[in-house]
């Protein structure tokens, strides 16, 4: 089973989160849905700027672990080495996830005999 680490953080970049999950979706779908219990709206961590795979929950862990006791400069150095320009992350994540599961606005059904 897949686990991921993964740093989010907000819109102005004042708060850099360190997380573990095995469903980042899920996850980042429960950030931005979570109303602001312990942040202001403008601190809400809605932007996925870095994440790592890894096979074993083992692994994952002891990555968590040593992200976790990070300063905030080394965040940010692992961030900038392979997101430099703070790109949210969430959109690539999971592109046919988010195709099949909403439907596009301006999709037209037509009967099958339509086709031939």
């Amino acid at each position: 089973m897949k686990k991921f680490v993964y740093i989010v953080t907000d819109r102005n970049r004042t708060s850099l989160h360190v997380g573990m999950s095995s469903d980042l979706i899920k996850t980042l779908d429960f950030y931005k849905q979570m109303p602001s219990l312990f942040f202001d709206s403008s601190q809400q961590l809605t932007r996925l700027v870095y994440f790592e795979e890894f096979k074993t929950e083992a692994q994952a862990l002891s990555r968590f672990k040593l992200m976790s006791r990070f300063t905030r400069m080394q965040k940010e150095r692992v961030v900038r080495s392979c997101n430099p320009d703070w790109v949210d992350l969430t959109i690539g994540l999971d592109f046919e996830h988010i195709i099949s599961s909403k439907k596009m606005i301006n999709q037209v059904n037509l009967p099958f005999n339509m086709y031939s």
